[in-house]
Order: C-alpha cells, then structure tokens, then sequence
C-alpha cells in the first residue's frame, strides 16, 4: 500500500500546502476497518487524479469502494459535505424515475456518515459506481446530448429541496467579485508585474471587462435569480458515463454541494465541454467555443428543465457562458502573480498560458454572442 498526496486545485490556496503534506498517523486498513462494510480488506490502492483529497480504490468483502480524506485545509466543516451528499441521496430514492445515480456513503461502525480519526482528518467511504468511465472531450452530439441530460436531471431532482436544507461546504466559491477584487489586490502590491508583454495583455484584457463579474451577483441580489441547490463544479472530468450503452451515469465530486445559482453550474459545464482544445491549448487562435458542442448540451438541459427554470435564468444563460472562463482566467492569473501557489504547474509561466487561454475563450464568446442567444432561444423555445 501506498500512500500518495493530490496536489493544488483551482480551490486551493498558498497556505495549505504544509497541511497537505503532513504525514498520516493512522493506517489505511485500520481506517477502512473502522466503516460498516464486510472482512476481510483485500486491497487498498490510490485511485483517480483527484487534486483535492486524497483517493484509494478499496476491495472488500467481494465489493468496491471508494475512500477519501476530505482536505480539512479547503473545506472548514468536512462533516458538512457527508450532510449534503446524504441529502442528495434522499432526494435521488424518492426521484428514483431520474436514473441518477449517487455514490453511497457507508457508515462506520458507530454509525456516523464519516470517520474523524486522532490526527484530525475526517475521512468518508462511499459505493463505487462499477462499469463507468470519464470522458476525455466530447466527441459526438449523442455524448453532449447525454451531458446536458445529466445536468438537467440533477437540477429537477434538487430544484423542490430549499437551498437552506444544505450547509455551504466553501464559502466564497463561484464569488466572482471577489476574485476580481484579490486580482486587483495582488496586482496592485506586485512591483513590475505589468513590465510582462504576456500580463499586460491579461491585465487589460480583465480590467477591460471588469463590469462582467459583478453580473450575475447584482441579479441575485436584487432578487431576479433564485439561489438553489448546486454542483458547483460540474466540468466533463466530474461526469461518469456507462462503458457499455455510453449513457451519463452520475455526477461526481460533491463536496461543492451547497446553495448557489444554477446558471454557474450551466456556464462552467458548456466551458468545460466546449472549449475542446483544452485549458491548456498552445496558442490563442487555437481557442474556440465549439457551437456544435454546444448545442446539444444546452438542448438536452432544457428538455429536463424549461418547465420549471425562470425566464431570467434563461435570459442570463449567455451571460454565464462568457462569465466562467472570466472567472477562471482571473484566478489563474492571480495566481500566477502570486508565485504560483495556488494552482499546480508543470513549468513557470504555466498558470499566466492558462489565464490567457480562458480569456480567448471568452473573446471567442464574445463574438458569437448573437449565436449563443440564438441558440438559447431554440432550446428553450423562448422568444
């Protein structure tokens, strides 16, 4: 058995980083033993490219599971996450007609939802969903389709569960005035950091469009979009299909379960899906916001919920696909300012190519704005 440790994400932030290196006090197979599950532990291995807890695939008993140490560094009440996904589950037994599958969490042997073993670390163990693969790009309008009716169905199932029935596990998140806020900060104290051709081109292009990131915020608050049950991060790397039929099985990483606005689930998911290139695409002509991607997606989301989606959410569905890769952008260029503390890099200047490749994603949004409202318009039958 090994023990391996994830490094930073896009939550992440510089002072983690002694946290997450800490060595472990407890051993694995003792920690498995400590859940409701059958003997004997056959196997412990790590599993998956997860970057914020640390994740091992577990044999037991004849069946799999799936066991992470929650990251206290990111999420200040870890316990607060098994909350919500158990109130997800709830939610998907009563709406079994969905076909969305929630991982299962397993109780310990003292029956709570998790384990919070003596160095501190709270640690969950849930179902392994068997036969399921990620996707690395989508490549057919059959596999979008399945995407956006993933999506769609997740919304409808949480949509009648008051956001206040769930905790917020990450304050601040999806905040996009105040990253561009801390961007400003960090800018404004970094001596020399505009003498950079390649940051200047960022800085102008954020600071040009700096009235975009209050946009969705300013209409929560004056009461025009409702806040509810969100994902929060539902990119393809976070979506399973089945191996065999290629059907959207189930929506993974819920740790950013929490109240929100379902229009920055809609707009990171169409950034993710239908930037094909990648985040980290060599090159700005390179970067494109892919309409035949897109289309399906969004037609397949509104089938499962033009029912019941406001119009003023609809109407600001353009607005959140231009507004994710803007919020990205600014925290991967602050973070580049920063020393790159906060994101993962291979080489120096990684994080600033990044930041770059999110701002010609939304250049190349911006010209087909009339496009995408279009194609808003046709998917939800609208006006």
């Amino acid at each position: 058995m090994s023990w391996t440790y994830g490094g930073p994400t896009e939550m992440l932030r510089a002072e983690i980083e002694g946290a997450r290196q800490a060595p472990m006090h407890v051993s694995l197979g003792s920690i498995v033993e400590a859940f409701e599950i059958a003997s004997p532990v056959e196997a412990i291995n790590p599993y998956g490219r997860g970057l914020i807890n640390d994740t091992f695939r577990v044999a037991a008993g004849g069946k799999r599971y799936v066991l992470q140490r929650i990251n206290g560094a990111v999420f200040p009440d870890p316990l607060r996450i098994m909350s919500n996904i158990q109130a997800l589950d709830r939610q998907a037994r009563q709406h079994a007609d969905l076909g969305f599958r929630v991982p299962a969490l397993i109780a310990t042997r003292a029956g709570d939802a998790g384990l919070r073993t003596s160095d501190g670390n709270v640690w969950r163990l849930m179902t392994l969903i068997e036969d399921a693969v990620g996707l690395p790009r989508i490549e057919t309008p059959e596999q979008g389709g399945e995407v956006g009716r993933l999506l769609g169905r997740f919304h409808t199932l949480l949509q009648s569960l008051p956001a206040g029935a769930l905790s917020v596990t990450l304050p601040g998140f999806h905040d996009t005035p105040s990253y561009l806020a801390r961007f400003l900060s960090v800018l404004e104290r970094i001596e020399g950091a505009r003498h950079d051709p390649a940051v200047e081109t960022c800085v102008r292009f954020a600071l040009d469009r700096g009235a975009l990131a209050p946009r969705l915020a300013d209409a929560r608050d004056r009461g025009e979009i409702p806040v509810r049950v969100i994902h929060g991060d539902p990119k393809l790397d976070n979506i399973l299909f089945d191996c065999h039929s290629g059907r959207a099985l189930a929506l993974i990483d819920l740790d950013t379960l929490q109240p929100g606005l379902i229009l920055h689930d809609i707009g990171d998911c169409l950034r993710s899906c239908c930037n094909r290139s990648g985040e980290s695409a060599d090159g700005r002509n390179r970067v494109a916001f892919d309409l035949a991607v897109a289309e399906p997606i969004l037609h397949a989301y509104a089938e499962q919920t033009r029912d019941w989606l406001s119009a003023a959410e609809i109407a600001l569905i353009p607005e959140a696909i231009r507004l994710m890769p803007f919020e990205l952008g600014l925290r991967f260029m602050t973070d580049h300012l920063e020393g790159d503390r906060y994101f993962k890099v291979a080489e120096p200047g990684e994080n600033l190519r990044k930041a770059g490749t999110q701002f010609a994603l939304v250049e190349d949004i911006e010209g087909k704005a009339e496009d995408i409202k279009a194609m808003v318009r046709r998917c939800f039958h609208a006006p």
